[in-house]
C-alpha cells in the first residue's frame, strides 16, 4: 500500500473512530463514515473491502490504543501486585471506551482475532511467567490467563451494561482478588523454607520457556516430555 492510501485509511479509521465513541458502532456505516472522512464511497470499500472490514480495522485500532495503555505497566519486583495493575488498567480502559472495547470483546468474531490481540495476551502472558519464575504461581501461566481474561472482560463488559451511577468499584476489586488470590501464592516468609512443589515446578517450567531452545542439552521431544511432566506435578 503506497504512502497516500496508508494516510487515507489511517484518516478514515480516525474519522470511524470518533464516529464509534460518540455514537455506538450502529452510527459506523461506510456511507457515513466516508461522508465525514470527505471520501467517496467506492473509495472506502477499496480500501476496507465492506463494512465489516471497516469493524476489524477499528477493532485493530483498538487493540492498538489498549496496548499502548497497557504497555505503561511497568514491571516491579512484585509480579502478583502487578497482575493486580494490569486488571485495574484492562477495566478502566473499557469504562473510558465502551464502544471499543464492546468491538473487541463484545462481537463475536471467531477466527479473526487482530495481531494487536494477540500481542496483548503475550504480553499477559508475560506477567504471568514472571509470577511462575517467582514461585508465586499455582497453575500454568496459559491456564492462568485464560482465566485471568475470561474474568476480567466478564467484570467490564457488565460494568459498562450498568447505568454509571450504579457501577461499584468493589465488584472489579473483588473479583480480581479473588481470582488472582485462587492463581497464586503468597511470598514465603524470610525463614520458610521456600514455595512448595507445585510453585518450584512452574517456575521450573517459567524458566524452560524464558531460555534459547538451542542452548538446552536436551532433544525437543525430551524438553516436551519435562514440561508435560512439570505440569501435572503442579496439579
Amino acid at each position: 500500500m503506497d504512502d497516500a492510501k496508508t494516510r487515507t485509511r489511517r484518516q478514515v479509521i480516525e474519522v470511524a473512530a470518533g464516529i464509534l465513541e460518540r455514537e455506538g458502532a450502529q452510527a459506523v456505516s461506510t456511507r457515513s463514515v466516508a461522508a465525514a472522512a470527505g471520501i467517496r464511497a467506492a473509495s472506502l470499500y477499496q480500501l476496507f473491502g465492506d463494512k465489516d472490514g471497516l469493524l476489524a480495522a477499528l477493532a485493530s485500532h483498538a487493540f492498538e490504543r489498549y496496548l499502548s495503555e497497557k504497555h505503561t505497566l511497568v514491571p516491579t519486583d512484585d509480579p502478583v501486585g502487578d497482575l493486580r495493575r494490569g486488571w485495574d488498567i484492562h477495566v478502566d480502559f473499557g469504562l473510558r471506551h465502551p464502544a471499543f472495547y464492546l468491538l473487541m470483546f463484545g462481537t463475536d468474531r471467531p477466527g479473526r482475532r487482530p495481531p494487536a490481540a494477540d500481542e496483548a495476551h503475550g504480553l499477559l502472558l508475560k506477567f504471568l511467567d514472571r509470577a511462575a519464575a517467582a514461585g508465586r504461581l499455582r497453575v500454568p501461566p496459559a491456564l492462568a490467563a485464560h482465566l485471568c481474561l475470561a474474568a476480567v472482560t466478564g467484570v467490564t463488559l457488565s460494568l459498562i451494561g450498568a447505568p454509571a451511577q450504579d457501577r461499584d468499584p468493589e465488584i472489579s476489586a473483588r473479583m480480581r482478588d479473588t481470582l488472582i488470590g485462587s492463581l497464586t501464592t503468597d511470598p514465603p516468609p524470610p525463614s520458610a523454607a521456600g514455595p512448595g512443589l507445585a510453585s518450584r515446578a512452574l517456575a521450573l517450567d517459567a524458566a524452560l520457556t524464558a531460555v534459547d531452545r538451542d542452548t538446552l542439552p536436551m532433544r525437543s521431544t525430551e524438553t516436551a516430555l519435562l514440561r508435560d511432566w512439570l505440569h501435572q506435578l503442579a496439579r
